[in-house]
């Protein structure tokens, strides 16, 4: 009867998991807990970063029962790692994460993003395929801590990974379109490369 009485108070937010369940299964409500009579639901999302796409700014996290939930993010969202601030753009596939969950409308929000376990490890990454590169800025994405680079006509994008120095932080900071750079990056496909230090 409790049940009952709950859905009932809760139609609006009822309607949402109905909405959402097609997205995200029947583990929206292990996710995010019980309906909220308020129409809003928040709880914590843990799993397996399996993918950031930076146009609809969306994480895609994967649970331990293989259910994988969509989350937005904007330049409010934090992303903490080892005491540290990053965009959500650092996030890489396989990092262990716990996020800040919210269900409003007809999407789940995040506004904190805590890295348990980064796919790296301790190791900093491979160091295989680092690369000494140099070329022309091109654009610069603070928020989100990218910026492109043109290296002999191919434009690169260039993202700062977790582990990051501070003085590399302030590096980045310092860029203008048009400076010539060098640095050491790892390429992660034809396109883009994760910063290991500026040369």
């Amino acid at each position: 009867m409790t049940v009952v009485q709950r859905i009932q108070r809760g139609a609006t937010a009822a309607l949402i998991v109905a909405s959402l369940g097609a997205c995200a299964g029947n583990s929206l409500g292990s996710v995010l807990g019980s309906v909220l009579g308020g129409g809003a639901q928040s709880g914590q999302l843990s799993g397996t970063i399996r993918g950031v796409d930076t146009r609809s700014q969306q994480i895609s996290i994967q649970q331990s029962n293989g259910q994988t939930v969509a989350v937005n993010y904007d330049n409010q969202t934090q992303v903490v790692y080892q005491n540290q601030n990053y965009p959500p753009t650092s996030l890489e596939n396989g990092d262990q994460v716990t996020a800040r969950v919210q269900a409003n409308g007809n999407a789940y929000y995040t506004d904190y993003v805590q890295v348990d376990q980064s796919v790296r490890g301790s190791t900093g990454g491979t160091s295989s395929n680092v690369q000494l590169l140099q070329g022309t800025v091109r654009q610069i994405d603070r928020t989100n801590g990218l910026f492109t680079v043109d290296v002999n006509g191919n434009i690169l994008t260039v993202s700062l990974p977790y582990n990051i120095s501070s003085n590399e932080i302030n590096r980045f900071n310092s860029l203008r379109p048009g400076d010539f750079v060098r640095f050491y990056g790892a390429f992660i496909s034809n396109s883009r490369v994760e910063l290991r230090n500026f040369y």
